[in-house]
């Protein structure tokens, strides 16, 4: 069995998970992490699966080409090396909200890892009225025990003119 990282763009619509899945499904494919949301309007899905012996990017792909013509999106397939499946648990989360410009998701990511700061999740939305946008950056991180993010991040604040709040995330107890 190999893994195969799939990834299907295009216009949102209903059933494009379904389609993809059950295709996936038919060639007996195991979805093990998958990732999708809304990009204004458009589809975008990331997944990771476990496929049997015989099964390929190309074949997937082969597989995939009748449903993305049919749903109008881009699938695409390529083998991925394994890795573990643990990993460390996110310890934080960093907001950022403000006036949208270029830069911001950059100026961020760049100094949190100068930290060696991991990002394990990253959002972000226009929010608020068409002519007063409000940029809002969620980031969910993963920080070594010895970085105080409060005390790295608030130079950003005044260069960026922006908000940005630091809060740690509890472990969840199962």
């Amino acid at each position: 069995m190999s893994s195969i990282a799939i990834t299907v763009i295009g216009n949102d619509q209903p059933g494009i998970v379904a389609a993809v899945t059950r295709a996936l499904f038919d060639v007996g494919c195991n979805l093990e992490d998958i990732s999708s949301t809304i990009l204004r309007g458009h589809f975008s899905m990331t997944m990771i699966s476990r496929c049997p012996d015989g099964v390929d990017p190309s074949s997937l792909e082969d597989r995939l080409a009748s449903v993305a013509a049919e749903l109008n999106v881009v699938a695409t397939a390529r083998t991925v090396e394994d890795t573990p499946a643990e990993f460390e648990p996110p310890t934080h989360m960093v907001a950022v909200y403000g006036a949208d410009k270029p830069g911001i998701v950059y100026r961020v990511a760049d100094a949190l890892a100068r930290l060696g700061v991991n990002i394990t999740d990253l959002n972000s939305r226009l929010i608020g009225e068409e002519n007063d946008p409000v940029y809002a950056l969620q980031i969910e991180v993963q920080a070594p025990p010895e970085c105080n993010l409060d005390e790295v991040l608030p130079p950003l604040r005044e260069e960026l003119g922006v908000e940005i709040s630091v809060h740690p995330i509890e472990a969840d107890v199962l």
